[in-house]
Parts: C-alpha cells; sequence; structure tokens
C-alpha cells in the first residue's frame, strides 16, 4: 500500500531524474557520459555505489565508470568480464521487466566468475525486503537494434531497502535513456574520428596533389597528361615547360594536339604499337621549326578519382644525343674509317641481302612441283603398293617447295624474305638475282660487281709516305662514289681495293661503267703541291642466287687479276 508521503518522494525522484538526464546529453565526450551515467545514479537514484559496464568491441565488458566509492573505484575500474559470465547473470535472478536482481541466496555462487565486483559489510536482513549486502541488482542498456551496449550494477540503496514499483521504474527508464545518451555519443566520437581521419587525407591528398603538381611542372624531362579513351583518345590535356621548351610550342598551342599528329610519319606504327599502361616507345616527335627530335616515351594510366576518369601520363626523354652517339656507332662499325665508304662487313651484308640459296635456274614451277608430288598418280591410274603412308601420300614427293605467283609473304616462313633460306619456300616473294650467261650482252639485268684494285699505289706509299697514300684514298674514293648512281654502293675492301655494287646492269653497261671509273681514276691527284697519279685494274662479276656473298666476290676477284695480267705493266701504272 502507498504510504501518504509516497507521492512527494516520486515527485522529488521525477526531478531528480529530470535533472540528471538532462545532464546526460550535455557531455562533450563517451568517457564524460559514462561518468555522468553513474554520477546521476548515485545523486538523483538514491544508490550509494553504481558502475558501467560498457561492451568491448571483442564482447567481453569492461567497468568503464564508478562512482560512490574511490577506493571501490580504482580497485575494479577498468578491468574487464567475459561476455559468457555476463550473460549467465542477466539469466539468474528475478526478472524486474529489464532489471535483474540477483538476491544473496542465489548469488553466492557469482563469487568465483570473472566479473569485476566488490562486497559490502553488513547484517543480516531483519525483514524481508531488507538490502543484502551480497544482493545484486542490474540494469542492461540496449541499442535501438536490440544490442547490448552494456549494464549498470547499482548497490547500497540509501533507504536499505530493495526498490520498489517506482523506483525499479525510476532505474528501468533511467537506464533506457543513459543507453540513449551511449550511443549518441559513440556516434558524436566516431563522426569526430571520420572527420579527423578525413581532414587528416585531405590534407594528405591536398600535399600529394601539390607535390604531384611541382614533380610535374619543374621535372628536367618533358611530362604531359592525355585523355584516355573515347573521340579524344590521346589528347592532350597538361603539358610541363620542359616538353614545351623540347618541341619548341607554348602549352596553349600542344593542347590542340595528341602524340599521333606530332609523331615522325615513319615512327606511327611504333607509338600505335605501344600499350597504354606501361609502354615504351623510342620515336621522333616534330618541332615547331619542322625538324624532329628523338624521345623515350614511358606511359602510366592514373586515375582522377576511385572510379573517376582514367588519363594517360606520359614521360618524354629527349634521347637525340644517345641517338646520335648509336648512329655514330653503327656508322663506324660498318664503314670505313679513313675514306667513309662502306667497309668489307658492309659490303657483304648488302650483297648477302640480295641473295637466296637457291639457284634460280633450278627452281620449279608450281606445275612442275605438283607433278613431281603426283608423278605415277595419275587420275584414274590407282595409288601404287606400298604407299608412303596409310593412304599411300608420300611426304618426299614435292622435291621442292615451290611458290604460287603474285602470293604474298608469309613472315617467319621458310623462303620469307630475310628468313634463312629465302627463295625456297612456299608463298615466295623474293626477286631473284640472276646472272647474265655471257659477257655477251644478251638483254639480261642483274647485279654487277665491279671489284677495283689501284695499280701503282705502293710505290706512291713507299715513296711519300702514309700520308699521300691516305690521301690518295681518300679522293680515289670520292671520284668512285660520284662516277656512280644514286643507290648504287662503292665500298672499300682494305688496301686499295674497291667493291661497287650497281644494280639492273647488262654486260656492256658493267664494262662502260669500268671504263668511266677506271678514266675518272687516272687523273693526276695534287697532294702537298704535288701531283701524283694511279692506275686501276676493274675485275666484272655477277651476283646470282645460290651463290655467298664471298663466292661473289672472289670471283670478281679473279676477274680483276685475269684483266691486270692481261695488260702490260706500262698501261697498268698511271704514275
Amino acid at each position: 500500500m502507498e504510504t501518504e508521503s509516497e507521492p512527494y518522494v516520486r515527485l522529488a525522484t521525477l526531478r531528480q531524474l529530470h535533472q540528471v538526464v538532462a545532464e546526460l546529453n550535455t557531455a562533450r565526450s563517451l568517457a564524460d557520459t559514462l561518468q555522468t551515467v553513474v554520477d546521476g545514479i548515485v545523486v538523483g537514484l538514491g544508490y550509494q555505489l553504481a558502475c558501467v559496464n560498457l561492451v568491448r568491441p571483442d564482447g567481453d565488458l569492461v567497468v568503464a565508470a564508478f562512482a560512490g566509492d574511490p577506493a571501490a573505484e580504482a580497485l575494479i575500474t577498468g578491468r574487464v568480464g567475459s561476455r559468457a559470465s555476463w550473460e549467465r547473470r542477466l539469466t539468474m535472478g528475478e526478472s524486474w521487466d529489464g532489471l535483474r536482481f540477483i538476491p544473496h541466496t542465489e548469488g553466492w555462487v557469482l563469487l568465483e566468475d570473472d566479473v569485476p565486483q566488490w562486497h559490502t559489510d553488513g547484517p543480516d536482513p531483519r525483514f524481508e525486503d531488507e538490502w543484502h549486502p551480497e544482493d545484486r541488482l542490474y540494469a542492461p542498456m540496449y541499442a535501438s537494434g536490440g544490442e547490448l551496449l552494456g549494464v549498470i550494477s547499482v548497490d547500497r540503496p540509501r533507504n536499505g531497502r530493495r526498490p520498489g514499483a517506482w523506483g525499479r521504474e525510476a532505474l528501468q527508464m533511467y537506464a533506457f535513456q543513459a543507453a540513449i545518451a551511449i550511443s549518441n555519443a559513440r556516434l558524436r566520437a566516431n563522426m569526430q574520428r571520420a572527420l579527423v581521419r578525413l581532414e587528416r587525407e585531405q590534407q594528405a591528398l591536398r600535399a600529394s596533389e601539390e607535390s604531384f603538381r611541382q614533380a610535374f611542372e619543374y621535372a628536367p624531362s618533358g611530362m604531359a597528361i592525355a585523355e584516355m579513351g573515347g573521340d579524344q583518345h590521346g589528347r592532350l590535356l597538361r603539358t610541363n615547360d620542359a616538353l614545351c621548351r623540347l618541341l619548341g610550342r607554348p602549352a596553349s598551342v600542344l593542347r590542340r594536339y595528341s602524340f599521333s599528329d606530332l609523331v615522325h610519319p615513319e615512327d606511327i606504327g611504333t607509338l600505335l604499337r605501344t600499350s597504354a599502361e606501361g609502354g615504351r616507345a623510342e620515336l621522333r616527335l616534330g618541332r615547331r621549326d619542322g625538324t624532329y627530335v628523338w624521345v623515350s616515351l614511358r606511359n602510366s594510366v592514373v586515375a582522377d578519382a576511385a572510379d573517376g576518369p582514367r588519363f594517360l601520363l606520359t614521360h618524354v626523354e629527349d634521347i637525340e644525343e644517345r641517338k646520335r652517339h648509336e648512329l655514330q656507332l653503327a656508322h663506324r662499325a660498318s664503314h670505313d674509317s679513313l675514306t667513309g665508304l662502306p667497309n668489307s662487313a658492309e659490303l657483304r651484308a648488302r650483297l648477302g641481302a640480295r641473295l637466296c640459296r637457291r639457284p634460280q635456274s633450278v627452281r620449279a614451277t608450281a606445275v612442275e612441283a605438283l607433278d613431281a608430288a603426283y608423278e605415277g598418280h595419275g587420275v584414274g591410274g590407282g595409288l601404287p603398293a606400298g604407299g608412303g603412308g596409310e593412304h599411300g601420300f608420300q611426304p618426299d614427293a614435292f622435291p621442292e617447295p615451290f611458290e604460287f605467283p603474285g602470293a604474298p609473304a608469309v613472315p617467319g616462313a621458310p623462303g620469307a624474305p630475310g628468313t634463312p633460306g629465302a627463295g625456297a619456300g612456299p608463298y615466295d616473294h623474293h626477286v631473284h638475282t640472276v646472272a647474265p650467261a655471257t659477257d655477251i650482252d644478251d638483254g639480261t639485268k642483274g647485279l654487277a660487281v665491279l671489284f677495283c684494285d689501284l695499280d701503282g699505289f705502293k710505290s706512291i706509299n713507299d715513296r711519300f709516305g702514309h700520308h699521300t697514300g691516305d690521301a690518295v684514298l681518300i679522293e680515289v674514293a670520292r671520284r668512285l662514289t660520284t662516277g656512280v648512281r644514286d643507290g648504287d654502293t662503292v665500298a672499300r675492301l682494305g688496301g686499295d681495293e674497291f667493291v661497287v655494287l650497281a644494280d639492273g646492269l647488262g654486260a656492256a653497261d658493267a664494262a662502260d661503267l669500268a671504263v668511266r671509273l677506271r678514266n675518272a681514276i687516272i687523273p693526276p691527284i695534287r697532294v702537298d703541291g704535288r701531283a701524283v697519279r694511279v692506275g686501276a685494274s676493274f675485275g666484272i662479276g655477277w651476283a646470282s642466287c645460290g651463290m655467298s656473298a664471298d663466292e661473289v666476290l672472289r670471283s670478281a676477284d679473279q676477274r680483276m687479276y685475269i684483266e691486270k695480267r692481261s695488260r702490260s705493266k706500262a698501261h697498268r701504272r698511271a704514275g
């Protein structure tokens, strides 16, 4: 039965509850909120001790706040109880709506579990609703989704009695409000952490963008950003000063172009074969003055955002000097250092490129090859007994591969240009080199090889020294080069020996060329105010498929010695 003073107690308690609940929403942090929760219980709900056991991310509960007894607070704050032990406690004893009360008669079994707890001394109860020191009262706090946030533990009611219906309802209401306050505090803490993390990420992004801008703008080599994909693929969006200086064009002009607009026509295939990501290429880009510069391109793909548009970042390095050096080294390796003419190795390479290993005279036509393959296999003639295979097919029936006139060459296949055995395979596109049958001009045009040996050069070298001899060789090289057509080759084998390759000549043409070149060499050569003269003996050989380069040169050399011996010494020596 409600006493006469109970309405006044309820009203006073309700005022205190309203005040402490209002204070819950003023706390700035989660720790302040938890301490406000326990302080409100001690101040407003009439308990001497209170603590909040908060659920950790791993599921266990830690004593996060304590109020009412500094000694007990120092003893158990921060200690952890397992989730299993707490779940056991929340299913024991008596259920008071949303509360859980475990009387001392049942609580003794909990004295040895791992939940942090304190014990107060006092006499045994003298009446039924008196509070016992080992009584336990818990108020679980749940989030809106039903998730356990923590448990409020209270002890020592100031009136020494177990709470009545109103006291229980007040504690339950307070626990509900505390759960809301704790959830809001956590939300605010998460938002603050997210804002701090976002601000740090934005600062890092700004710093990264600034670093990239400075690295891009002030890079010593060219840099460009181009569109990737779509109709404007490859269009330059941004270029740095180094690239503008390299190409002699301002950034505003470069934005009108793509690399395909600037690349040398011969290098467009190289540019197109370069993959977008991680692609590398060495090619020539056009300058404003119409010249071209050798550059090395290195591509990488960058994204504007996680799912934003992708761009092509291209690093452009000037390799003009290196390319020039490489060309110089290649020229030195393939040309004579004194005269600048192709040397022996280069001569053999050029000559070998025109030759294949199969003589033209023994080539089988397509019809002849088919006849040879099916010889004895005529229509209606049946299959020969003991044929080469199950069906009588003989793999060696084709004595030689044949070609289909006009068919394209298959790269890498036998007989393809530039491959070993060129001219001996199917789909042969090799233009065979043939030689006139005799020295009499029969109208056949071929590749003439004129072997030249200077007459009287050794005596000049011995009398006047190597300086004069070198000057004579340089002038002879100039006269030979002047006397041939564009596309012909004049090479120095070594010493006083030269070779001329002249394609598309008949026997009479080659003989006329030898006479003209000999006459060009005979006139005096002035060296240091002294006039010296040399003669020349020419041997005319012919390159033909089926011969090696050495065989062709040996044949021309032999003819040269025959020609030299056929002339008197007086006619051979011209100076």
